[in-house]
């Protein structure tokens, strides 16, 4: 009667750790039982069902709360879902395992990149940008907003010495979403890249190199007699590398000459940092390192960490679900002082080639935080535009000049919100257009009518 038992036994013991250690003999027995009717290997710890795993957010936008996983991460998690056996007395085989033994292919960098909306980090501007097998810049490239570095990977190249990547660039086009609002729905990613060119990326790799054999040492004449723990050291062989650690450095002969060999198209970037080594995986999770150094599925901790204190500000406030608050309490609102504080100098900042060729145009709100003496201080985005204007704008405002408020006949901190209009540029404007440099109350007579949500008047 026990057999009849060992089904339920066994189906309880799966759910509960506390019962498989307290019970090691039964559970010796089921598996013997298993075993005996169809021979199998032993289970394997790493194949458990994927549906343990948390769910990833893997298409996170602006101001998103969670923290999206790198394409790197991504491809890995899916990579660790059991595969199906590919016979009955054969466990599965995952593509991790596969990848022990093959190194990464073509194919998985494709699955990994291709056709996603990812993020170019550290702000890297131009059409063709090099990075070492870590993921660091190689050479030098201008750098810029983030919301110039949308990429999408359409082409993947994988070679002995390099990764290349072709593609395009995205800029990000807000459309008028406060920081409590969802900026998904206010929220364009628009094609920079013109047309017949591309975006090329390209990245070092790691390359392996076949062991070097060691041949054992021949016995001198004379004394083959002798043995011993001391004849017997001194006449092993030194042990080679290990897989997955690095190649010795005397490998480096061999790998300028295959650098030397090879096309000079399928050249590494910056030579002199590649490395070798002897294990496939090992290369394989260095280029999944720096793929996760270089993209980004979403706006993480380590760009908004990078980002300039106003992203920062707007991120949080858009996280709290809130507007902007100074973090001093002694700044006060504009309706709150008997004289309010106004922009004194010409204050109209211009745009970028990204904007004018696109028709990027519009208006974008600031906080500003006017100090006593007139200067301004911390500077929070409101309502952004995007496209790397509000970089634009915020640098004008650290530079314009304004008159302090003053209540009870002292200077006083306050908050200013301010109204920056975007232009499109050409020939006919640019000559229309004049400095309105003695009228300086008409800039805040003009903000109060504003169309849309601006026509309400800024405390």
């Amino acid at each position: 009667m026990a057999p009849m038992f060992l089904p339920t036994l066994h189906l309880r013991l799966r759910s509960s750790r506390i019962a498989s250690l307290a019970l090691p003999g039964v559970l010796a027995l089921a598996f013997g039982v298993a075993a005996s009717s169809q021979q199998t290997a032993p289970a394997n710890p790493a194949a458990e069902p994927a549906a343990t795993q948390q769910p990833v957010a893997t298409d996170a936008y602006p101001g998103a709360t969670q923290t999206p996983a790198s394409p790197a991460q991504d491809a890995t998690r899916q990579q660790t879902a059991p595969a199906p056996a590919t016979t009955k007395d054969q466990p599965p085989a995952t593509a991790a395992a596969r990848e022990a033994n093959d190194g990464i292919t073509e194919d998985q960098l494709r699955q990994m990149l291709v056709g996603k909306d990812l993020y170019l980090r550290g702000g890297y501007l131009g059409d063709s940008i090099s990075f070492t097998e870590h993921g660091k810049l190689s050479g030098h490239a201008p750098s810029g907003s983030y919301t110039l570095c949308g990429v999408r990977i359409e082409k993947v190249h994988l070679t002995k010495h390099k990764v290349e990547l072709v593609g395009a660039r995205y800029g990000l086009h807000f459309l008028g979403a406060l920081p409590y609002e969802d900026p998904t729905k206010a929220l364009d990613r628009v094609k920079i890249t013109p047309k017949k060119k591309v975006l090329k990326l390209t990245i070092d790799r790691e390359i392996v190199v076949k062991p070097k054999k060691v041949k054992a040492a021949k016995p001198e004449k004379g004394r083959a007699a002798k043995a011993g723990p001391e004849a017997g050291a001194a006449s092993t062989p030194p042990a080679a590398a290990a897989p997955g650690e690095p190649a010795e450095p005397g490998d480096a002969d061999q790998l300028k000459a295959e650098i030397a060999a090879a096309p000079v198209a399928e050249r590494p970037a910056d030579p002199g940092s590649v490395t070798t080594t002897t294990s496939p995986a090992h290369a394989a999770s260095v280029l999944r390192h720096a793929l996760d150094n270089i993209f980004a599925s979403g706006l993480d901790q380590l760009m908004l960490e990078a980002m300039p204190s106003f992203w920062k500000l707007y991120y949080q406030a858009a996280q709290n679900k809130t507007d902007y608050r100074p973090a001093d309490p002694a700044v006060l609102r504009q309706n709150t002082v008997d004289k309010k504080a106004r922009l004194l100098s010409t204050f109209e900042p211009g745009s970028n080639e990204y904007a004018q060729a696109n028709g990027v145009a519009g208006m974008a709100l600031y906080h500003v935080v006017i100090g006593p003496d007139g200067k301004p201080g911390e500077i929070a985005v409101a309502r952004p535009i995007g496209f790397g204007l509000d970089e634009i704008a915020v640098d004008s405002i650290q530079k314009a000049s304004f008159e302090p408020a003053v209540k009870d006949g002292k200077p006083v901190p306050v908050l200013l919100d301010l109204v920056v209009q975007f232009r499109i540029y050409s020939k006919r404007t640019a000559a229309a257009a004049k400095p309105e440099t003695d009228k300086p109350d008409a800039t805040h007579s003009a903000t109060q009518s504003l169309p849309g949500p601006y026509s309400a008047p800024h405390p």
